[in-house]
């Protein structure tokens, strides 16, 4: 998956939370109630990044979490 703005990806489809660790930042974002078909086409995308900003930033709530917290994905 070479993106250069996200570096990784994982979903919980049970909690329906998608994690995004970013590259600039290093930091991990969990997005709440995304669909298992918008996670779908997210890994299926050719462009992360333009995928993330057209379907899932500012579409989804969402928390930044801590970086010690990154041992579970």
């Amino acid at each position: 998956m070479p993106s250069t703005s996200i570096r990784k990806m994982a979903y919980d489809p049970d909690s329906r939370i998608l994690s995004v660790w970013f590259v600039a930042s290093d930091k991990r974002h969990e997005f709440e109630e995304v669909p298992p078909a918008t996670f779908a086409a997210f890994k299926a995308a050719f462009a992360k990044g333009r995928f993330f900003n057209e379907h899932i930033r500012n579409r989804f709530r969402y928390r930044q979490v801590a970086a010690g917290n990154d041992a579970s994905c």
